[in-house]
């Protein structure tokens, strides 16, 4: 029996669809996950037709970040290496959204956590049901932060904004995503696909050139970058602390296994 593909790539004319399909893990991010995500952004890259990107997710969550038991179940010895595969995949896969020829719309239907939030970060319009909420977890499992949550977050909700998030691991809610400016749109579980089409045919029906000068010009940091210094910083520091006995016991707590 063949296993379903970890990145869906679906088009419907000027429209391409990626999709996490990973729903029964959440959509953690593994290196496999990683690898498909940034091939099918290479196929997008490639082709001029595509006028919008919609990124989602299947099942009840949109990602849950790193996959804290793949972290775990790495020997030891080997989880540096594997931090390496797994923060470096997906810093290449938030570089690959940020410097997509055309606008990325998010349909974040569930909890964001962990890394996981360079995602949405990446995205240009982000439509949120109540279900979503954004949650680092980094103090309570013993990670360093990746992801863009000190490359890329304090830019956009300030540094103070930042620092409590992160720092008291709070679990911020669908609507103060919008409020803080981490989301465009708050809207209805039945009115999610609908607020995604409303925009995909706004943008299309926009002049190209124009739409994409505008997202580069709106994004002068990923052009300098400074965003690919950021996440490569935070990329080494999550390599030195997944070393530690306490991410090792930290995620053992988090597992609910024998450290």
């Amino acid at each position: 029996m063949t296993a379903a593909p970890l990145a869906v790539l679906e088009r419907d004319g000027p429209v391409v669809r990626l999709r996490l399909n990973r729903p029964e893990r959440h959509n953690s991010l593994v290196p496999d996950l990683l690898d498909a995500l940034l091939r099918a952004l290479d196929t997008a890259m490639r082709d001029p037709a595509i006028g919008v990107l919609v990124l989602e997710a299947a099942g009840r969550s949109f990602s849950t970040g790193g996959d804290v038991a793949g972290f775990f179940d790495t020997p030891r010895d080997r989880r540096r290496a594997y931090a390496e595969a797994v923060v470096g995949g997906l810093n290449r896969v938030i570089l690959a959204l940020l410097d997509l020829p055309c606008p990325v719309v998010g349909r974040i239907h569930g909890p964001v956590t962990g890394g996981s939030l360079g995602l949405l970060l990446a995205c240009d319009l982000v439509a949120v049901t109540p279900q979503a909420f954004l949650q680092s977890y980094y103090t309570e499992v013993g990670f360093s932060p990746d992801g863009g949550w000190t490359a890329m977050l304090p830019a956009r909700v300030g540094e103070a904004a930042a620092r409590e998030i992160q720092l008291l691991n709070r679990r911020v809610p669908a609507e103060e995503m919008v409020r803080l400016g981490l989301a465009t749109a708050l809207v209805t579980e039945d009115m999610l696909d609908a607020t995604v089409a409303g925009w995909t045919d706004a943008l299309l029906a926009k002049q190209p050139g124009a739409v994409a000068a505008t997202r580069l010009l709106l994004r002068p940091v990923a052009q300098s970058g400074r965003i690919a210094a950021g996440l490569e910083t935070e990329k080494q520091a999550f390599m030195v602390q997944i070393e530690t006995e306490e991410a090792h016991r930290g995620m053992a707590r988090f597992l609910g296994r024998a450290p």
